[in-house]
């Protein structure tokens, strides 16, 4: 192969690639809960904000997890530009759980996506729009300390977008509210 045709086939490689997964910072988030809704210990915290890096409100679509990975509760709450919003875990994002399961640990994942008319409706088909920033407070196993931290940007791929909006519309089909968390103070 020539030098040429090895460059063509990297370019093709690399658009390829870029075409299947949204590799931009800031537009998927992953954090984790510990010891939720446990007697004795404090509640522990998400904090998300848009700093206004697309010019606009966005929506933060939450995804929460048991620690068996499945869904247990999503909803989709506005960002204005350079506010924030306190997501209480107990009360806002374990509270509702589609299996009526107690939650005590599990994982969060928040996608930074285009508000649909002005709002944010549950996130059932959704397109990202990097922009998010997310911290959470953990409560720890031992003596519950709580140690706080950046969510962690993760690559949201085209396939993980299907399957958060499935199981999201999953939770929604029997119309009785359960599993369907509540957007936090601030905003």
């Amino acid at each position: 192969m020539n030098r040429a045709t090895i460059l063509v086939v990297c370019a093709l490689a690399l658009a390829l690639c870029a075409g299947s997964a949204w590799a931009q910072t800031d537009t998927l988030k992953v954090d984790y809960f510990a010891n939720a809704n446990t007697a004795g210990a404090p509640d522990a915290t998400l904090r998300i904000t848009d700093p206004n890096t697309n010019g606009g409100n966005i929506c933060a679509s939450i995804f929460v997890f048991d620690a068996n990975g499945e869904m247990s509760e999503c909803c989709s709450c506005l960002q204005t530009p350079d506010g924030l919003q306190t997501f209480s875990v107990d009360t806002n994002l374990t509270n509702n759980p589609l299996t009526g399961k107690v939650l005590t640990g599990g994982l969060i994942k928040i996608v930074s996506t285009t508000p649909i008319g002005g709002v944010c409706p549950l996130p059932i088909k959704f397109t990202p729009e990097a922009a998010i920033r997310a911290w959470a407070t953990h409560i720890q196993n031992s003596n519950f300390t709580i140690t706080e931290g950046a969510s962690q940007d993760a690559t949201l791929s085209a396939s993980e977008i299907t399957r958060l909006e499935k199981e999201c519309g999953s939770i929604n089909t029997d119309g009785s509210g359960a599993g369907i968390c509540s957007c936090g103070s601030g905003q």
